[in-house]
């Protein structure tokens, strides 16, 4: 009786649709052999009544094979009230296992399985902005989203959204941040400054804590937590005020539309910022002699990164050394 309890709690165990497919099959393959038994003339082998089963029961029904006799007939009644029912069923728990899914994916519950993706921490105008470019530049990334606030998916091409806290680590287990190739951090636009600043670092910590090689970038919103976000492991710090501010205030001092120009900025639009390392070619020369050499392979060099320290614009004679790094604007 123990045995019969555990087999039975098994079967229950199992998806609702399998076990109705399983029991459609059963019914069909006991039916086609019955009436290939019972009428041997009109079904000569168990495959022509398993194929009569199939069609009868699936609604089908091609008439290519037809039960004579009582007892046949009395058998197909019997196959079409028990089987017809079954797969009525089975169609219906498909469609509901389709339609619990599509709505676990909206309500950001299923996980992402993908691999070298890119995690979006927070929903706000500037992951939409991101979002934006970076399907320009990579139409092919994949991107996680994760957010606590939203309700649903944004319902964006190649954006998986996930629901959750993104300090917690088992919504970063469902973004598989192990295998993701980098994390952006944007703050948390429904704190204050210093309390969005404090959540950003702590998602830091849970992101380096689970994926120590994770490319990090981090915004912050306040001076204070900047070298906590160093400390923390943040690859890259985007201090949102500075920028802000600094753009603000250079409109100011043009009054001449440059707002304009800072639009152009945008990745989408074709311009990139990159960080070059120093060819041989250019070692030992000045920051004119190297300007020249990359404005013929169409880079406008901007300024010099040595080590920690970045000149934008240094002297026309400073000299470039082998250790330095080129920050160049391209199209």
């Amino acid at each position: 009786m123990a045995k019969t309890n555990k087999t039975i709690t098994q079967w229950l165990r199992w998806p609702v649709h399998l076990r109705i497919t399983i029991i459609v099959m059963f019914i069909i393959l006991v039916s086609g052999e019955l009436i290939s038994l019972v009428e041997p003339k009109e079904f000569p082998t168990t495959f022509d009544g398993i194929w009569w089963a199939l069609v009868t029961v699936s609604t089908v029904g091609f008439g290519d094979y037809v039960p004579t006799t009582y007892i046949g007939r009395t058998l197909a009644m019997v196959m079409i009230l028990a089987g017809a029912s079954f797969v009525t069923a089975y169609f219906a728990s498909i469609s509901a296992a389709a339609i619990r899914k599509q709505h676990r994916y909206l309500e950001g519950l299923v996980s992402f399985s993908g691999e070298n993706h890119v995690v979006l921490i927070g929903w706000n105008e500037k992951a939409n902005e991101m979002i934006e470019s970076l399907k320009c530049v990579k139409p092919y990334k994949q991107i996680v989203l994760i957010d606590e606030s939203l309700k649903e998916s944004p319902l964006i091409e190649n954006v998986h959204f996930i629901r959750g806290n993104p300090a917690n680590d088992h919504t970063l287990q469902k973004a598989n941040i192990s295998k993701a190739d980098a994390a952006i951090i944007t703050a948390d636009q429904h704190k204050n400054e210093q309390e969005a600043d404090m959540h950003s670092i702590l998602v830091l910590l849970s992101l380096k804590g689970m994926n120590p090689q994770l490319y990090c970038v981090i915004e912050l919103l306040t001076e204070q937590q900047a070298n906590n976000a160093s400390r923390a492991g943040a690859d890259e710090v985007i201090k949102t005020y500075k920028l802000a501010s600094h753009f603000i205030m250079s409109s100011y001092l043009a009054k001449n539309g440059l707002s304009h120009f800072f639009s152009e900025l945008n990745p989408a639009s074709g311009n990139l910022f990159q960080i070059l390392p120093v060819s041989k070619s250019i070692i030992g020369k000045s920051f004119r002699e190297a300007s020249h050499v990359l404005l013929e392979q169409e880079c406008i060099l901007i300024g010099i990164k040595r080590g920690e320290q970045t000149k934008v614009n240094p002297p026309l004679s400073y000299k470039i050394n082998a250790e330095d790094s080129l920050i160049v604007f391209t199209h």
